[in-house]
């Protein structure tokens, strides 16, 4: 294991529009490069350029907490951040991997945040987060934490194997469980879900199984990019069984982004769809978790986009993408916009959704619709 202290030029990943999925606005890399060594990781491709071994070598941002008071200070920060949810969970590194237990950025970082008043999801592999229960329940009283857990299975001994460097799923769970006894929200996101390994509809049920206790859970497949993270992978693979490998090759067709086939897809949400209806709970972040925290623009546009998937995953057809797509474009509050219906993809029944979401922060259609 190499450590390498960094200066960073930046911190902060500022985005356009609210993320549905993690309700967030904002998110942060504190290192490059993950202890973890999840084996299906993506931050292995090419495309995010982490220097040396991934999984062997790790990059500390030193200047981390300088940066952070800079980008989302007090006063005048460089550039403001919009409402929502700052993300603790990086796409090149897990805020709590082991490296942290001596530099301890993610609690520096949560003091920042609990100083300046604003709401924080944190998505981590790691039991160390326990570590910052004190301060994540004092954000929550003040402005609100949640706290998500990634996992491909529940099944330690899988788990064991693709996740060499991550508490055991077993253990996650249980420092999920001390979260939501403190009253803090706690939600799993199930995925990657990997193909031949924890894709089966049994291990599709026996994790969601375990979910129904907490408050969400969120489930997607695995993508698989061509160079480093396919090759470190297969390997792994073959390792692990190599009967599975050549069967990758109809899962997988080489598309630059690393998707899976369409037909594989609407499979695995099959799957999904059929499991959740037997252990039913939210699949996506409830709104009683951001509602009183996005502005109205983003909030309608959350919302919509959680019932496109919903509908789309109970094999309905959906209007509600398209009109989610058309407000993130707008300049102007949505209660200014006279006729919604001029919106590409907003037609009356949709205009009668927003309007009620608008007047109360729901709507008995997306109630009905997010129900399993």
């Amino acid at each position: 294991m190499t450590v390498t202290e960094i200066e960073a030029k930046s911190l902060l990943r500022k985005q356009k529009r609210v993320d549905s999925w993690f309700v967030s606005t904002a998110g942060m890399n504190l290192y490059r490069g993950c202890e973890h060594d999840c084996t299906y990781c993506d931050g292995r491709a090419e495309k995010y350029q982490v220097e040396g071994e991934f999984g062997k070598d790790v990059e500390v941002k030193i200047n981390a907490i300088e940066l952070l008071q800079k980008e989302l200070g007090m006063e005048r920060p460089l550039e403001p951040v919009k409402e929502g949810f700052i993300i603790m969970g990086g796409g090149v590194g897990d805020s709590y991997q082991p490296v942290d237990e001596k530099y301890q950025l993610a609690r520096k970082t949560l003091e920042h945040i609990e100083k300046i008043g604003r709401p924080v999801h944190v998505l981590t592999k790691s039991t160390l987060v326990e570590r910052d229960l004190d301060i994540l329940k004092r954000i929550n009283d003040d402005s609100r934490a949640i706290v998500s857990m990634s996992f491909s299975t529940v099944d330690d001994t899988i788990a064991d194997v693709f996740e060499p460097g991550v508490p055991s799923p077993s253990e996650r769970l249980e420092t999920l469980r001390k979260f939501k006894d403190e009253g803090i929200a706690c939600g799993i996101f199930l995925l990657p879900c990997i193909p031949l390994v924890s894709d089966s509809q049994e291990r599709i049920e026996e994790s969601l199984k375990v979910t129904q206790e907490f408050d969400y859970v969120v489930f997607g497949g695995m993508t698989l990019k061509p160079g480093r993270q396919h090759d470190h992978f297969l390997q792994v693979l073959e390792n692990y069984d190599p009967e599975l490998v050549s069967r990758y090759s109809g899962i997988y067709s080489g598309d630059k982004y690393g998707n899976q086939n369409l037909e594989y897809y609407k499979e695995l949400h099959g799957k999904f769809f059929e499991a959740v209806k037997k252990y039913p709970q939210p699949i996506r972040i409830p709104s009683r978790l951001f509602a009183d925290i996005l502005g109205e623009n983003d909030l309608v546009t959350v919302m919509l986009e959680h019932m496109d998937f919903a509908a789309k995953l109970k094999g309905q057809r959906s209007p509600y993408g398209y009109g989610a797509r058309s407000i993130t474009k707008l300049d102007q509050p949505l209660s200014s916009v006279e006729d919604l219906k001029t919106l590409k993809g907003v037609g009356p029944f949709t205009e009668k959704i927003i309007n009620s979401i608008l007047e109360t922060g729901t709507s008995e259609q997306y109630e009905k619709l997010m129900e399993f």
